[in-house]
């Protein structure tokens, strides 16, 4: 039997409470704090082909700075791009975020720019492009690359590069 004054055992318990409460909510903030001091991460390119899909933060840049030659040219030689396979008789699609149409962009084929700048997040090319070698595809893999613009009439800085690899299927 206790010897306690009735009541006094479950006040013991509210302060318990109250300092595990108090606790969780420094660990809560002290989380939100680290992680407002994360980079913000790059905006995402996405290719599908049929219902499989790939998605890639930049390889390169994708924070509105200008890249050079020279870091383009390193970016597009990726051997830890993502790959996707396709048919060459599938459509294959590439998305963007809202972020990189708005300045617009483009696609690169092994370095070459395969169609015109656009300002939609969606575009649309047949596979069989890919690994054609009226475009330069040899063999049985191509490196595709969306390359972001700065957004400027005219201009053909590209800002951010996202490298893909599409293997034959």
């Amino acid at each position: 039997m206790t010897t306690l004054p009735r009541g006094t055992a479950a006040l013991g318990h509210r302060v318990v409470r109250r300092r595990r409460a108090v606790a969780a909510a420094g660990a809560v903030s002290a989380g939100l704090l680290l992680l407002s001091a994360c980079d913000k991460p790059t905006p995402i390119s996405t290719i599908t082909v049929g219902s499989d899909s790939v998605s890639s933060q930049a390889t390169c840049g994708g924070e509105g700075k200008t890249l050079t030659a020279a870091e383009i040219t390193k970016c597009l030689k990726d051997k830890n791009a993502k790959s996707i396979t396709v048919d060459p008789d599938e459509t294959v699609r590439f998305g963007v975020d809202p972020d990189i149409a708005d300045k617009h962009w483009t696609i690169l084929m092994n370095g070459q720019q395969l169609v015109e700048d656009s300002d939609k997040t969606y575009r649309t090319v047949p596979g069989s492009v890919f690994f054609n070698a009226q475009y330069g595809a040899q063999g049985n893999s191509t490196n595709v690359a969306v390359a972001a613009r700065d957004g400027k009439d005219n201009s053909q800085n590209i800002t951010g590069v996202w490298v893909f690899e599409l293997k034959k299927d």
